[in-house]
C-alpha cells in the first residue's frame, strides 16, 4: 500500500528540495552550512529594538520585525575567516551586528576590493531572492558577529509581511546601480 505522502505532489517537491539541498550542501562554505545547522537549534529571539536600528528595518511594523528576529541566527567569525565565497551557492544573507568585513570579487584572477562593511550593513541579500551563485567573497577583517537569515525562512516572511519587500527595493536598486557603475559606493544608506 502506498502512503498518502508518497502520492502527493507536495512530497515530490519536498523530496526534490531535500535532494537538492543535500547535493548542494557539499558546495556551501562551512559558514553557510552552519546557518543550515543552526536552524535546527532552538534559539532565543533577539530584540526587535536591535533590528530597528538598521536602515533596512527602521520603518517596519512590530509584527514584521518579530518575524525577522525569530528567523535570524547569530554567528561569530574570526579575523580572516571567509564568510562566503564567490561562485558558491548562497542560502541566505547576513546583517553585521559588530565587526568589519571586506567584500572581494575575482576579476581576471585578481581579487578586487569592492567595499568594507560594518555594523548595520547587510551582505548576501541577493541569495534571499534567487538561487544564483555568490557574486563576491566576504571575509572578516576583525572578529565579527552577524545575523544569518535563510532564504526559505525569508520567503515565508515576505509572503506574510510584503512591506519588507518594499523596504528592500531601494537598497537593492542602489546595489544594482553601483554594479552598473552609476553610483560611487554600494554601501550607500538612506
Amino acid at each position: 500500500m502506498t502512503s498518502p505522502l508518497h502520492t502527493s505532489s507536495w512530497s515530490g517537491t519536498v523530496s526534490a528540495h531535500a535532494a537538492m539541498s543535500c547535493a548542494t550542501s557539499m558546495r556551501k562554505p562551512d559558514t553557510e552550512r552552519s546557518i543550515d545547522a543552526a536552524a535546527t537549534i532552538p534559539r532565543v529571539p533577539m530584540s526587535t529594538d536591535f533590528l530597528r536600528k538598521f536602515s533596512w528595518f527602521e520603518d517596519l511594523d512590530q509584527r514584521s520585525l518579530e518575524a525577522i528576529a525569530n528567523a535570524a541566527v547569530e554567528q561569530r567569525f574570526e579575523r580572516g575567516q571567509e564568510i562566503m565565497r564567490q561562485g558558491d551557492v548562497g542560502v541566505g544573507a547576513f546583517i553585521i551586528r559588530s565587526g568589519k568585513v571586506e567584500v572581494l570579487q575575482d576579476r581576471d584572477g585578481k581579487q578586487v576590493k569592492l567595499a568594507t562593511l560594518g555594523p548595520g550593513d547587510v551582505f548576501g541579500e541577493m541569495a534571499l531572492l534567487d538561487e544564483f551563485p555568490r557574486s563576491a567573497t566576504v571575509r572578516a577583517l576583525e572578529p565579527t558577529t552577524a545575523l544569518g537569515i535563510q532564504r526559505w525562512h525569508f520567503r515565508g516572511i515576505l509572503e506574510s509581511h510584503p512591506q519588507i519587500a518594499l523596504a528592500l527595493l531601494p537598497i537593492l536598486t542602489r546595489r544594482i546601480r553601483h554594479a552598473e557603475g552609476t553610483l560611487p559606493d554600494a554601501n550607500v544608506r538612506h
